[in-house]
């Protein structure tokens, strides 16, 4: 068994916001959604390894009404967090790295994506 991907919600309309957090915060690639899913709203994204294999997909939905995901949240490996961290801030979203160094092996932060959804951002110690 392997993750297909990780889906979260957005309001009517939030897609552009997605785009904002996901693509250019987190550095994820937008990829087309398929034609009879796309009259839906919402966006997809895509992470990839240096030889093109997609490492990890997140689908945002729209959802009426829409409530964020405050505690159960999806989470990152990444290369270099502060440098994740410093885009993050830079496109003004707020970073918690109150709990940076309370998972074993990693460091990692918190942060909400442009609706309100929890997000975990961890990159390994070793």
């Amino acid at each position: 068994m392997r993750l297909h991907h990780v889906q979260v919600a957005c309001p009517a309309g939030g897609e552009d916001d997605a785009r904002r957090f996901w693509a250019e915060g987190l550095g994820m690639t937008e990829v087309d959604k398929p034609a009879d899913l796309a009259a839906r709203g919402g966006c997809w994204f895509r992470a990839y390894d240096d030889a093109g294999a997609v490492t990890a997909e997140l689908h945002v939905g729209v959802e009426e009404p829409f409530t964020p995901a405050r505690k159960a949240h999806p989470a990152f490996v990444v290369a270099d967090l502060d440098e994740v961290a410093d885009r993050l801030r830079g496109l003004g979203f707020g970073v918690d790295e109150s709990q940076r160094d309370s998972f074993p092996g990693h460091v990692r932060l918190h942060t909400s994506d442009a609706h309100g959804n929890r997000v975990e951002v961890l990159s390994p110690t070793s």
